[in-house]
């Protein structure tokens, strides 16, 4: 029989609440507007908020940090990341993001060494599916 140390029990249930949390957190849906403040993102983190686009949709966004973070919106095609947008150490930015081809896309925030809260915002519009 293999022991487990009570703190690794507790370690991958804590792992599992968190993925739970993700899971239940809605997609950017067309036309309800996301708008999210001081979202705690500790040194090293990832933070992502995803969306299924096809041509012609409108993926409109603005952030800003307290502290230089790594930013990109990806999307994945069989086992490689895709990122049509990347900025380094960035405290701000924004646009508006047009897919050429239909996928799940994400964006994502990642912290460095200091850790950072990042205040964002995003909008989907549908485009004309044409």
């Amino acid at each position: 029989m293999i022991r487990v140390p009570p703190v690794a029990v507790a370690i991958a249930a804590a792992l599992l609440l968190a993925l739970a949390a993700c899971a239940a957190t809605p997609a950017i849906e067309p036309g309800k507007p996301l708008e999210v403040r001081a979202h705690p993102l500790p040194p090293y983190q990832v933070h992502e908020e995803c969306a299924s686009l096809r041509p012609g949709d409108r993926l409109v966004y603005r952030f800003e940090s307290k502290a230089p973070l790594a930013f990109n919106i990806h999307y994945r095609e069989g086992k490689a990341v895709v990122m049509p947008v990347t900025r380094e150490r960035a405290t701000a930015d924004e646009g508006t993001f047009v897919p050429r081809a239909a996928h799940d896309y994400c964006l994502m925030w990642e912290a460095g060494a200091e850790g950072t809260t990042i205040d964002y915002s995003v909008r989907l519009t549908r485009g004309s599916g044409k």
